[in-house]
């Protein structure tokens, strides 16, 4: 029995962020990337984005957003996408304000919430964990979770985080790290969300229902 639970935990995590093969992420250009380039005068900070299934509970995709020199997304095996966000190796750049709101609401839905965990770091922190999204590349299909978790796992502040290939067992993790803070984003869009990025920013804001401290 335990042997079959385990097998069919594992087939879950395989479900997660996508089935199996690798990811085919866009290789924007330096340019575009400059161009791109978002900065946030807040806080530095890292904020766990863990999307999960509204009628089983299971978590089913992870992203990861970092607050430091500039604000960028690293949304490893993911699909979303945007034009005005360059892509490379899985990394999202320019990460206003909006295009997080966009972010959120694409995977924000009837059938799906978005949990944010949000915490402050030192500088030197948001650039250590910057540095090793960057350098990560493009993600197999379903280590989402366990890409996030290999990056953060011995940065000072993250050391009690376990590798995982679950992105509830992630989640879970990094709310008990000290001061963070959390979210609950429902949205009653349809399951066919992706009309989303035609949405004009004030509206995405307006619409989506936000929970939490």
């Amino acid at each position: 029995m335990l042997r079959l639970s385990f097998a069919f935990l594992a087939l879950l995590a395989l479900t997660a962020c996508g089935a199996g093969g690798t990811s085919s992420a866009p290789n924007a250009s330096d340019s575009a990337i400059l161009a791109a380039r978002y900065v946030d005068d807040s806080q530095p900070s890292v904020t766990l984005f863990t999307v999960v299934n509204n009628q089983s509970g299971s978590g089913a995709h992870s992203g990861l957003l970092v607050n430091g020199s500039e604000r960028v997304l690293f949304d490893p095996a993911g699909s979303f996408n945007h034009p005005r966000l360059p892509e490379r190796g899985d990394m999202h750049h320019g990460m206003s304000d909006p295009m997080v709101a966009f972010y959120i609401d694409y995977h924000a839905r009837e059938t799906y919430r978005v949990i944010e965990q949000k915490l402050s770091v030192s500088p030197q922190v948001a650039e250590m964990v910057l540095a090793r999204a960057k350098a990560r590349g493009a993600v197999p299909k379903a280590h989402c979770a366990n890409s996030i978790s290999a990056i953060l796992r011995d940065v000072p502040g993250f050391e009690s985080l376990g590798v995982t290939y679950f992105p509830n067992r992630l989640a879970d993790q990094f709310g008990e790290l000290p001061g963070v803070m959390t979210r609950v984003i429902t949205d009653d869009d349809a399951d066919d969300n992706h009309g989303v990025l035609l949405i004009d920013p004030v509206e995405v804001a307006a619409k989506i229902n936000i929970n939490g401290n």
